[in-house]
């Protein structure tokens, strides 16, 4: 990955088979950046693109961000604003030049977005963003790192290409957060499907015990699994989801649904409703790493090669 983002053009078709097992930190900045077409394959424009990109998102602000304590708006913002300090690492987020960045970029993208507007789950999706692009200007792990001890140009800019990437992302889910959410909905319906297929055991076990996958789905499909996992896996996972071909939109259903049939001795051995919702909500991913990563992508991806060209394979 390092040689293929240092050339003067680099093959993004190339680069995506190179992060699909996962990039180096130092590079991932500019992967992530390459790989979510925010930054073009030219090496000769990257610059002229960026500082137009990041004047672009500075012009929203100076044109839209004082309408937040609108009438019209400040619903919109008050959710934001509510929102911000749930999310995690907390020590990270509760950081006060931290909360204003994500206040800021929220806030636009709401504005800029009307069909969805802003709906809760949206505001998880900047964070491994943000926390990547402070990558490019620390050496230490950031949950621990005072923010606003960057200079200004740095937070600038990691504000402004957050923006754009989270954008570029939302772009190929938007119908996840429209009126109704339909995105997710037929989602989650998609992985119940799944899940009867490959593992019936787990399926009729839930049905047993009346467990609606809507019930533990919807926050997988609305928040990425980054409430299922610690951040540093998110990361990792989301390598792969850019590398990979409508990665964020359709790889993460196998990814959901290999994620579930994982804790499927957990799963059998609860013998009621509330077992059952009280694992599904609280899985033990605290100590995951990379490894763990890799084996619930390498199964996410066996899955989708199986079913992902014979869709009736899972249709009842």
């Amino acid at each position: 990955v390092c040689v293929c983002v240092c050339g003067a053009c680099v093959s993004v078709c190339e680069l995506r088979k190179l992060s699909w097992s996962g990039i180096p930190r130092q590079v991932r900045p500019i992967t992530w950046k390459l790989l979510s077409g925010y930054l073009p394959a030219n090496a000769e424009r990257r610059d002229s693109v960026l500082q137009r990109k990041r004047q672009e998102y500075f012009g929203f602000i100076q044109q839209y961000y004082d309408s937040r304590n609108d009438e019209h708006h400040q619903d919109t913002y008050r959710q934001i604003h509510i929102d911000i300090p749930r999310m995690s690492p907390e020590s990270l987020v509760l950081q006060p030049k931290v909360t204003e960045i994500f206040e800021r970029i929220l806030f636009i993208w709401a504005i800029r977005h009307p069909a969805s507007g802003y709906v809760q789950g949206i505001n998880d999706l900047v964070t491994p963003f943000f926390v990547v692009y402070v990558f490019e200007y620390i050496e230490e792990e950031v949950e621990n790192f005072d923010v606003s001890s960057l200079k200004e140009e740095a937070l600038r800019n990691i504000e402004a290409d957050s923006f754009w990437c989270m954008s570029k992302l939302l772009d190929g889910i938007q119908d996840n957060y429209t009126f109704a959410q339909p995105g997710i909905q037929r989602k989650v319906k998609a992985l119940e499907e799944l899940v009867s297929r490959i593992d019936e055991s787990v399926h009729r076990h839930m049905q047993q015990y009346e467990v609606e996958y809507l019930q533990f789905a919807f926050r997988w499909m609305n928040n990425l699994l980054m409430r299922e996992l610690p951040l540093r896996c998110t990361i990792r996972l989301w390598d792969t989801y850019q590398a990979e071909p409508e990665g964020f939109s359709h790889f993460h259903l196998y990814v959901c649904a290999a994620f579930l049939v994982r804790w499927r001795k957990e799963i059998l051995e609860e013998r009621d409703f509330q077992g059952l919702m009280i694992l599904l909500q609280n899985l033990p991913t605290m100590h995951w790493g990379n490894e763990e990563v890799s084996v619930l992508l390498a199964e996410a991806y066996r899955l989708k090669f199986a079913f992902a060209d014979a869709p009736n394979h899972y249709k009842r």
